[in-house]
């Protein structure tokens, strides 16, 4: 299975969730791990992935999270 990396650590809301937006356009399965560094991100992707069908999970990492949307 292909995992997307989408890489929006240092970007604030709503930035992180259209960069979350444009890398699932087109996929209608498969797995895409966000980097975010605030829990006010992590929580608008988790909502944006869920709201679009994904199921959302996440892992901290060092001082961020990783956001694991899955189909």
């Amino acid at each position: 299975m292909e995992t997307k990396i989408v890489d929006a650590r240092g970007y604030s809301c709503p930035q992180p969730v259209l960069m979350t937006k444009k890398a699932l356009e087109g996929l209608s399965s498969g797995r895409a791990e966000v980097l975010v560094d605030t829990v006010t991100s992590r929580e608008n992707v988790m909502r944006y992935g869920e709201h679009a069908g994904w199921s959302a999970s996440f892992e901290e990492n060092d001082g961020g999270y990783n956001v694991i949307l899955t189909k």
